[in-house]
């Protein structure tokens, strides 16, 4: 397996498409500091304000990056014929998908994880006294919600994957995975109460405040599932989503 790995790891890296997500993920920190400058001024200029924590308003700007990066971990692949050799190496189509998710959810945990701390704190250092709305608490305080943003955008990219290896498309694969962050939590919003609400607590960007013990949204009010339920839900897009997969892969040749 170690074998295995590394030889993912060096396709992984090798590829320019890796760099673009991981460049475009890191944007979120740069986007965090102009926004908090940007408040901070007005907050100058009318003693406080409310907005928008910056490590969440750019938080779907990391998880479409990295969910990118999930997704062309497999369809580049595909598309260069690669793939083949692959499997020729490693008959194993289920040990050859449990490394790439390894090293998949490896880099994003790592990459997301320091991009959103960064925002995090650089937006709290540049706000310091100012009453911004996001800063309220001790810098220790908002380190939960920071941790579950984090494990989206693991579980994201791991979503992308295991779409990009059922599909075999680059394209089908990606807009996947905005219908399933963008799209639907914001069809279902329209379904009569309570429905609204209990189909909204499943989606992935619900799931979020849910482990967190905070509110869906001032429209839905408070969540419906425990966090310990919420955690689950949303882990298990990512294994839902690497079943399927996996199954396409073993149904059909390279």
């Amino acid at each position: 397996m170690r074998a295995i790995l590394a030889s993912e790891w060096l396709k992984l890296r090798s590829v320019n498409s890796t760099g673009y997500a991981i460049g475009a993920a890191g944007l979120a920190v740069v986007l965090g500091i102009v926004w908090t400058l940007y408040v901070g001024s007005l907050a100058d200029q009318r003693g406080s304000i409310r907005a928008a924590a910056p490590e969440e308003g750019f938080l779907p700007l990391v998880q479409i990056s990295l969910a990118v990066l999930g997704v062309l971990a497999i369809t580049s692949e595909h598309a260069g014929g690669l793939l083949r050799t692959s499997l020729a190496a490693v008959p194993s189509r289920g040990r050859l998908l449990l490394a790439k998710a390894t090293l998949v959810g490896a880099v994003t945990l790592a990459v997301s994880g320091a991009v959103l701390l960064a925002t995090y704190a650089a937006s709290r250092v540049i706000a310091g006294d100012r009453s911004l709305g996001f800063n309220t608490g001790s810098l220790a305080d908002g380190l939960l919600p920071v941790l579950a943003s984090t494990l989206s955008v693991t579980v994201l990219a791991l979503v992308g994957l295991g779409l990009g290896a059922a599909t075999r498309s680059t394209t089908t694969g990606i807009v996947s995975v905005v219908a399933i962050l963008f799209v639907l939590p914001g069809i279902v919003t329209y379904l009569p109460a309570p429905w609204n609400t209990r189909v909204a607590s499943i989606m992935v960007p619900n799931l979020i405040p849910q482990i967190t013990g905070e509110r869906l949204s001032r429209r839905l009010g408070e969540g419906v599932l425990q966090p310990w339920v919420a955690l689950l839900v949303l882990v298990g897009y990512g294994a839902a989503a690497l079943l399927a997969g996996y199954q396409a892969m073993k149904r059909r040749d390279a």
